[in-house]
């Protein structure tokens, strides 16, 4: 068990929820102001992505992001900023015969492309999508192939920024270690995403597997979706790692009760101090993660 744990707060994603529940984030302002709503309640780490204040879906706007990140940084709270770059491969094959005509909400670019923004903002942290996968039900999948991963990782490291590597599959964390020994990518950090379909399902036995395949000694978070978030939580801090919460990935915190982004930190603040487990302040956090403070 990890009885030092770093809790994770992804505060909006760029999914379809913000017609399901009024308290997701959308504008600049109000992604800062859950930042540090997470912080106070007790998060080490704040997870961005941004949204167009217009319509609510996702973005790539590096203006958008700065906003956010001076808003963060100007506030009376300290907390370690992780930002998406995830951004940029999703590809919407077109129906039927017509695979080839792109569907609306096909947003690709380049590997490079995706990190304008942390080249820009230079957080302490940003994601690195380990992989290719088919997302939901539909014709969508996400595109992140090895060449493409090989140039973006390249290109964090020299940015001198940390990378947390998303695995949504078992292939994802194989290649994520091959990155590893080419000497791509030093001491990154390990997520364990767990419950989107159609990657890794969020059960014990599959994170189990995970776990058992990580790199020695790295720091590893783990997380379920939707009704599967607490108890994935729990799971990955009596295996050994840390937990992300947040209205990207689970919009309830009871049945019928919409949770706010510090609600979902107190509750798994509560279950993991029950479990014997004490929460990180960010500057422990930096510590455990080889950080240096920036902004």
């Amino acid at each position: 068990m990890n009885h030092d744990v770093i809790i994770t707060c992804a505060l909006t994603g760029a999914g379809d929820t913000t017609g399901k529940s009024h308290l997701v984030p959308i504008t600049p302002k109000q992604i800062a102001a859950a930042a540090v709503e997470a912080a106070k309640a007790g998060a080490t780490v704040v997870h961005c992505h941004v949204r167009d204040p217009d319509t609510g879906k996702f973005s790539r706007d590096v203006a958008l992001y700065r906003e956010v990140m001076e808003r963060i940084r100007e506030a009376d709270v300290d907390i370690i900023v992780n930002l998406t770059a995830g951004m940029g491969g999703d590809l919407e094959i077109g129906a039927g015969e017509t695979p080839m005509e792109f569907g609306p909400n096909t947003d690709l670019v380049g590997p490079l492309a995706r990190l304008a923004h942390v080249e820009e903002l230079l957080p302490e942290i940003c994601t690195l999508d380990c992989g290719t996968l088919n997302f939901g039900d539909g014709d969508t999948i996400y595109v992140s192939t090895p060449a493409q991963l090989r140039a973006g990782a390249k290109r964090i490291t020299e940015l001198g920024v940390k990378a947390e590597l998303e695995i949504f599959d078992t292939g994802h964390l194989w290649f994520a270690k091959q990155m590893i020994k080419e000497g791509l990518l030093h001491d990154p950090l390990f997520q364990l995403c767990l419950g989107i379909p159609w990657g890794a399902p969020a059960d014990t036995t599959t994170m189990k597997a995970m776990v058992d395949n990580l790199p020695a000694d790295c720091t590893w978070a783990g997380f379920g979706i939707g009704r599967m978030q607490m108890p994935m939580a729990a799971q990955a801090v009596l295996l050994g790692g840390n937990v992300r919460v947040g209205l990207e990935d689970n919009l309830w915190l009871d049945k019928g009760v919409l949770a706010s982004n510090g609600a979902l930190v107190e509750r798994v603040s509560e279950i993991l101090t029950r479990l014997g487990a004490r929460i990180l302040t960010p500057a422990e956090g930096r510590a455990k993660m080889n950080l240096s403070r920036r902004g």
